[in-house]
């Protein structure tokens, strides 16, 4: 599925509406500019996938599920295993996104989350080679925009990073090694996925001349340009992304990066949080 590339256009009155709302210091609903909405993540809701988590800031709600698979490995990592990101906006989640391909904007969310869990080596991806050179587990995840209302990269690793988390690797057994031949068990879930850390994405917005935090919607429609920065529990960033056509001032680059250092804090235990009600 698909978000048609238009951006709707804002009428004047409402943004100058906005405008006048965030000069105050507040979101529309009344929250202060670097607050989020109210945070819920679900682990668990798939039963089929060996991990998933259900992730809702405000109302913009993300799916992710995991789905490991035995496969081949990339031939120059031939001992670790592979992870396969991928990103659907389901067509009922808003009125602007259509049936067909992913485009360029469910491509990049998949991208974003990918790198991010990737470079600061989220999985110990070298725990998932079974035969090293022949059999790993391939880690599928899976993302699937519920709900638009705004924000979707910080619920989307919300969610991805929850279902991860949870994720129990199912009972197998080694038939035989020459041939690669290996015995599944679907049913029995034994171990947890090797996870390393912790991660967390802060997108911070630039609306007018204001950094912001999780806009609604509506006001996302009137950001300039959006800063997606991810960080590590430990407290570095391993990613970041710039979107949208406005710029970032190497001052108000750096504001973002301090906005993101400290946001991500809350939204890193709220993981954790909901990961250790399932254990």
């Amino acid at each position: 599925m698909s978000i048609t590339p238009e951006q709707p256009i804002v009428p004047r009155i409402k943004y100058n509406a906005i405008r006048s709302v965030l000069m105050k210091g507040y979101h529309i609903d009344k929250r202060p500019l670097t607050e989020y909405r109210p945070i819920e993540i679900r682990v668990g809701v798939v039963p089929n996938a060996e991990g998933s988590a259900l992730a809702r800031i405000g109302n913009t709600q993300v799916l992710a599920g995991v789905k490991l698979e035995l496969g081949s490995p990339y031939p120059d990592t031939p001992n670790e295993g592979v992870l396969i990101v991928n990103a659907e906006f389901l067509p009922a989640a808003s009125p602007t996104f259509e049936p067909g391909p992913p485009d360029e904007n469910a491509i990049e969310l998949a991208r974003v989350i990918d790198r991010s869990l990737r470079e600061p080596r989220v999985i110990a991806l070298d725990k998932l080679a079974i035969i090293p050179g022949k059999k790993v587990w391939v880690v599928w995840l899976d993302i699937y925009v519920m709900d638009h209302d705004g924000n979707l990269l910080d619920a989307s690793m919300l969610a991805a990073m929850a279902a991860l988390a949870s994720t129990k690797i199912p009972k197998y057994e080694v038939v035989d090694p020459a041939s690669g031949e290996i015995r599944v068990d679907k049913k029995t879930r034994v171990e947890p996925l090797p996870v390393n850390r912790f991660v967390a994405t802060v997108t911070v917005n630039k609306i007018c001349d204001f950094l912001v935090i999780d806009p609604t919607l509506e006001e996302e429609l009137v950001a300039s340009a959006r800063l997606a920065i991810s960080v590590s529990e430990d407290g570095f960033i391993v990613g970041m992304q710039k979107m949208g056509m406005g710029f970032f001032t190497e001052d108000e680059v750096k504001k973002s990066i301090d906005l993101a250092l400290d946001r991500a804090k809350l939204l890193i235990d709220s993981i954790k949080k909901a990961v250790s009600a399932q254990q």
